[in-house]
């Protein structure tokens, strides 16, 4: 049975109806009068004006020429790195050496200490592989004084970290290594002690340490030690992993199907003594499905990301997620790489992230952090925001990115090698597999560095790849590139430069620009903070800019640069302000303000 309309529902229908028509005729004649009793200024056209992109032969055209001069033999360098290999194919034979650039018996020249490794145990090939120590003779001439330096000991080494632990004036050396870390004092007179197992720190373990870093994390005025551990690793787990390359077996392959690894952190109690602090610390993150170590780490860029006077840890990781720890001011870190955005690229996927640093490339208050990435990966590039804490990756707009996608990216670090007062980026590049090319035709083992001139980025882009026309080639040599580092090695102000390769010599590459640029050289010498400086910002303002060095040797991949800082200032013939926030957070103005074109020793003031 149909059921009658009900006379309430019409009536609201009539209703509903008329209200809308009403409403629809109110609507127009508001539209209508709003046309007609519009400004003529609003009728107007709008256009947003885009800046037309520059061209990529005009960026080329404003690089500066500046040659850098092959001075290996020259410079009387013989070192040779060793990785062992012998057919087993075996991962750590793949990651290289690094390198250190450390003034050791406080002469006021940077003195140069190669890390090595050696035969595996279970296939001795030959003598004793050892590490290298070479004393600076100035003007850019070194000697071999390895022998008898107390460092001529062979060990599968990777990094090295150095620093003066016990303020005594002369810096100490860390060694990192497969199944074992050394820890050597500093006596003085080219002569170093291994006291690894007294002072409690590293030794023969089952680890594969990298990178390491000496820090202040508690600025109590000494020296702690932070220490990258990369994959759980034995011949026995290499085997079972087995990778290979199609068409050619057995091959050094990415480590993905490793087990991770934790950090650790060694606080230092003073008299030689350090103390294990890793799992209080915070610094062992698990992953969250499998409860396993997350970290596969390869590098370390120590900086106060939020200008707190308290160091932070940005942590590069293989193939997994990066980290940045926060100091917490109590003795423990907070992981917040995710929540910052230094963690993942731009879809949230994990890089194989390498060669690390940290700088304000910009000479404003934003934070640069670098990390060069595995082939087929562009180089990152996050720079903090608004908020210190929260980063993006502008490596794509800001030109370190597309050009160095299809490079394998290990040693990376900001320095200015033309000295006009702007950031440029390095990095030392070469692939695993020495038959790479046979699967990838982009790819090639030994492959040439990369050099980014910073152009400034107030309009487009900062970053220009140099090409050969504007450096020379030497710079550009195939390598299998590894560590890196830089210093003024013959007192000419500009910074001259190392590169390490797998199984062969380094490049030792003289910086020979003669651009008639100005610079300041600033050594900090600490009293309350540690007495290297390691942590201090100093801060430059030359007109209405503002340039900014953190001391850090810590920079790149397993390696060390030298400590002072150097300022390039261009055609500028004074600087107005100088300034220095010394570790802890003590602001010291220097005045009057140092000299042009020299180096200058300035202590913490009381």
């Amino acid at each position: 049975m149909e059921k009658p309309d009900r006379p309430d529902d019409a009536i609201i229908g009539r209703a509903l109806r008329r209200s809308l028509l009403v409403f629809g005729a109110m609507l127009a004649l508001g539209v209508a009068f709003w046309w007609f009793q519009r400004k003529p200024a609003d009728r107007a056209t709008r256009t947003t004006e885009i800046a037309p992109p520059i061209s990529p032969a005009r960026l080329s055209q404003e690089i500066p020429v500046v040659q850098f001069t092959d001075i290996t033999a020259e410079a009387g360098l013989r070192f040779s790195h060793h990785n062992g290999a012998y057919g087993e194919k075996l991962l750590p034979e793949t990651m290289g050496g690094g390198v250190a650039f450390l003034d050791y018996d406080g002469d006021g020249r940077p003195d140069l200490l190669f890390i090595n490794s050696t035969d595996w145990s279970w296939h001795s090939g030959g003598a004793p592989q050892t590490m290298a120590l070479y004393h600076n003779e100035g003007q850019g001439r070194f000697s071999d004084v390895t022998k008898g330096s107390g460092l001529d000991i062979s060990l599968y080494g990777m990094g090295v970290a150095t620093g003066d632990y016990d303020n005594d004036g002369l810096p100490d050396v860390f060694i990192t290594g497969v199944g074992e870390c050394r820890l050597f004092h500093n006596e003085g007179k080219g002569k170093f002690r291994d006291i690894t197992v007294a002072a409690s720190v590293g030794g023969a373990t089952n680890d594969w340490s990298t990178s390491s870093a000496w820090i202040d994390y508690d600025n109590d005025g000494r020296l702690d030690l932070f220490v990258c551990h990369y994959v759980r690793w034995s011949r026995e787990i290499d085997a079972q992993v087995g990778y290979k390359l199609t068409g050619l077996g057995r091959a050094y392959g990415p480590p993905m199907n490793f087990e991770g690894s934790f950090p650790a952190l060694y606080h230092n109690e003073g008299n030689g003594k350090f103390k294990d602090v890793s799992a209080a610390s915070g610094i062992q993150i698990r992953n969250n499905s499998t409860g396993v170590p997350l970290a596969k780490s390869l590098a370390v860029a120590p900086v106060d990301v939020d200008n707190d006077g308290w160091i932070d840890l940005v942590v590069a990781n293989d193939t997994v997620q990066n980290f940045l720890f926060r100091n917490q001011h109590d003795g423990t870190f907070k992981e917040i790489g995710a929540k910052s955005g230094v963690a993942f690229d731009a879809y949230g996927s994990a890089r194989g992230a390498m060669g690390i640093d940290a700088a304000r490339f910009r000479n404003d208050e934003a934070l640069g952090i670098a990390i060069g990435n595995f082939a087929n990966e562009m180089n990152a590039l996050y720079v903090s925001q608004r908020d210190s804490l929260l980063f993006a990756d502008e490596a794509l707009t800001e030109g370190v990115g597309p050009a160095s996608r299809l490079f394998l990216k290990f040693g990376l670090f900001f320095f200015d090698y033309d000295l006009d007062g702007r950031l440029d980026v390095l990095t030392a590049n070469g692939h695993l597999d020495e038959e790479i090319s046979k699967v990838q035709s982009s790819q090639r083992y030994r492959q040439p560095a990369q050099l980014f001139w910073n152009r400034g980025g107030s309009k487009g882009v900062s970053f220009v790849d140099v090409p050969k026309e504007k450096c020379g080639e030497d710079i550009f040599k195939p390598l299998v590139g590894r560590g890196s580092a830089y210093a003024d090695i013959d007192g000419d102000g500009d910074l001259d430069v190392v590169m390490t390769q797998v199984n062969g010599p380094p490049l030792l590459l003289r910086n020979d620009q003669k651009l008639g640029h100005h610079w300041l050289r600033l050594k900090l010498v600490g009293t309350k903070s540690n007495r290297d400086a390691i942590g201090a910002w100093v801060k430059v303002r030359v007109g209405k800019q503002v340039l900014s060095r953190q001391v850090m040797p810590t920079r790149s991949y397993l390696s060390q640069s030298e400590l002072p800082v150097t300022f390039g200032l261009g055609m500028s013939t004074k600087i107005d302000d100088l300034e220095i926030v010394w570790p802890g957070g003590q602001v010291q103005k220097v005045q009057p303000v140092p000299p042009l074109n020299k180096l200058t020793v300035i202590q913490q003031a009381p």
